[in-house]
């Protein structure tokens, strides 16, 4: 399988992972257990397989998020909260959303859970520690947590390549953002949800200028797109080898109508860079 189709395959089960940061269940699960406004479940549900962590291991793993932004949710929410308990919460959540996005296409949401999970048993995760972390976590029996949970190890095996092609690339994490938001998804849709003050992401975007990979009107330039188009290929590279026995075709079929389902709890644009519709 080409690097294209890990991309086209990324499109389809991203819209499974990401109820969890946009479904009402998903949300109202964290709120209840004390954990009021998003960026704590948020920080709570996605670290929580790293233990009780401090905001400084999160901060590197997450990239995109300002380093200000975790230190106020982090290490407090476990006070709250303990990782166990986030976990479960978290899935939870995440099937509740499910059951009601997914209702009546139970038989193909567990034959994706089936082939996604296939293909998550077989990830390397060297150098890619937050997906590492999802991968100690036991799979759960339920097809509706399993397919999430398959779903949830493959877009953190990506996000932890996207990462280090990122860093790779010279990109700090509010610099991606600033260049991000110079090409097609809105400032709005970053630097509220990342927590990057105005001092900070015009400074960022000062050193893009530098660089020559921002014009001074905030869009890139073509260094700008080229880099940023290079830091994708890379991903879809790294993310690319997973796939190579799987069956695209199956996948595709099954996963594009409940990606289309799950699509319907997300807004677009959105703050993780999915597309509408996607290519799959």
């Amino acid at each position: 399988m080409n690097d294209t189709a890990a991309r086209a395959l990324w499109e389809l089960y991203e819209p499974v992972h990401a109820v969890v940061y946009f479904a009402p269940e998903a949300l109202t699960a964290f709120e209840e257990a004390g954990l009021r406004g998003w960026r704590r479940g948020y920080f709570a549900g996605r670290a929580a397989p790293l233990g009780p962590v401090g905001p400084e291991p999160v901060t590197a793993a997450f990239f995109g998020f300002a380093p200000g932004t975790v230190a106020r949710a982090l290490p407090s929410v476990w006070d709250i909260t303990p990782p166990a308990r986030a976990l479960e919460i978290r899935r939870a959540g995440a099937r509740a959303a499910l059951e009601r996005l997914l209702a009546g296409r139970e038989k193909e949401a567990a034959r994706a859970g089936e082939l996604l999970a296939g293909v998550a048993e077989g990830l390397d995760h060297g150098g890619r520690v937050l997906s590492a972390a999802h991968a100690a976590q036991p799979w759960p029996d339920d097809p509706l947590e399993r397919l999430w949970h398959a779903a949830t190890l493959l877009r953190e095996h990506r996000g932890d390549g996207h990462v280090a092609a990122l860093v790779a690339a010279g990109l700090d994490g509010c610099e991606a953002l600033v260049l991000r938001s110079g090409i097609d998804v809105p400032r709005s849709e970053l630097q509220p949800y990342r927590g990057w003050t105005d001092d900070e992401w015009e400074a960022a975007g000062a050193r893009l200028v530098g660089r020559g990979l921002l014009g001074g009107d905030g869009v890139a330039t073509r260094e700008g797109r080229a880099l940023l188009a290079s830091v994708e290929e890379a991903t879809d590279l790294a993310a690319g080898r997973v796939w190579a026995e799987s069956d695209a075709e199956e996948l595709r079929a099954v996963l594009a109508p409940l990606a289309k389902a799950c699509a319907g709890a997300l807004r677009f644009p959105n703050p993780i860079g999915l597309p509408r519709g996607g290519r799959g």
